[in-house]
């Protein structure tokens, strides 16, 4: 074992593993560093060359330290403000009502949310990271693939409760609540084989992205299941957004041999897709059917009415909440990923094939 894990498994002994008791003397003791080097790494990793704060952040991580403990304890142990990351190419219409659960659930336990956005602004993460470990915050809801890092640092470092919402996060260990994804585009495809299509086309989300992960896996999956291969349906890549529906609808009416039956993952690109094919001549349902996911309110007032998964927003909010107010007060978690079901919304946007 390196000497300076050693040195932490022995602190972190001593102090019979109760972080309480952890001091940042115990952080430098175990990195073979000064108070002020761990200090410097902690507020201004900048400053600290890479190799030394590694070793600070891999103490603070053995020893399960959080930083500025002492100040939180002197503003009486809370600072009653949650942290709620939104990840970028996020769609709002969708988002609108998980923002909404969370915002219910803090509230009514006192607690105020501070918003903050992954977006490409210079300086935002770094300045979330610094936030955190400023002792600003008392826990975090990420609806992101990925938690904000800065110079080799994650919030997550600090040692503040995370709860990852809608998607699991890049960090290990992080307790998240889900829809499951893989099973919702399972039905989402199934409903449209059931209605005798065979050729489909399948608007994807961000590559690498949890969410199209799963909804792929399911797509996949139900296409198996029916006999059919890779040259009984379409790709179109896209964001989950309009602007990637439009596209796709415009590189479908570009194609040859079109598709019947249209499985998209997320009813922004539905949307988008159904009005761009509709005013290159198509008809919906008759030429072409559409199912969405998500179930955000557009989808009802478009024409014709949307058939789509609709996912349980509110409750994706309101029960990742729950969950990290569990954690601020110390409780134990049932699980470390919660899936909730999303249901099939039949309206009309999807039909029988046309023989």
């Amino acid at each position: 074992m390196p000497p300076a894990k050693e040195r932490a498994k022995r602190i972190q002994r001593r102090a019979l593993r109760d972080v309480s008791k952890i001091r940042i003397g115990d952080v430098a003791r175990a990195a073979g560093v000064s108070t002020a080097t761990v200090s410097r790494a902690l507020t201004f990793p900048d400053r600290v060359q890479a190799e030394t704060r590694e070793r600070v952040l891999a103490a603070v991580r053995e020893l399960g330290y959080t930083p500025n403990s002492a100040a939180r304890q002197l503003r009486a142990g809370s600072s009653r403000t949650v942290l709620v990351v939104v990840g970028p190419r996020r769609n709002p219409p969708f988002f609108s009502e998980v923002l909404r659960g969370i915002d219910t659930a803090l509230s009514q336990a006192g607690y105020a949310v501070l918003m903050g956005n992954l977006d490409s602004i210079d300086g935002k993460e770094k300045y979330l990271v610094d936030l955190v470990f400023g002792g600003h915050i008392d826990g975090a809801l990420v609806l992101a693939s990925t938690v904000p890092s800065h110079a080799g640092r994650t919030i997550a470092d600090s040692g503040i409760p995370i709860v990852g919402v809608c998607a699991e996060t890049d960090v290990a260990g992080i307790p998240a609540v889900v829809v499951d994804d893989e099973i919702c585009c399972q039905a989402q495809t199934r409903y449209l084989l059931d209605r005798g299509h065979r050729h489909l086309a399948y608007l994807a989300g961000p590559q690498g992205n949890y969410n199209e992960r799963h909804r792929y896996a399911g797509f996949q999956a139900e296409i198996a299941a029916a006999g059919l291969g890779p040259g009984d349906f379409v790709r179109f890549e896209g964001n989950y957004d309009f602007a990637s529906g439009v596209a796709s609808g415009k590189a479908f009416l570009a194609l040859e041999r079109r598709p019947t039956g249209v499985v998209a993952t997320s009813d922004e690109m539905a949307i988008a897709f159904m009005t761009t094919i509709r005013r290159g001549g198509l008809r919906v349902p008759q030429d072409v059917s559409i199912v969405g996911f998500d179930g955000i309110e557009l989808g009802d007032f478009v024409e014709p009415t949307l058939t789509t998964i609709r996912q349980p927003r509110f409750e994706l909010g309101s029960t990742g909440a729950t969950l990290l107010l569990q954690l601020m007060r110390g409780d134990a978690v049932p699980s470390r990923l919660t899936m909730l079901k999303g249901t099939l919304d039949e309206r009309e946007s999807a039909g029988v094939v046309k023989m």
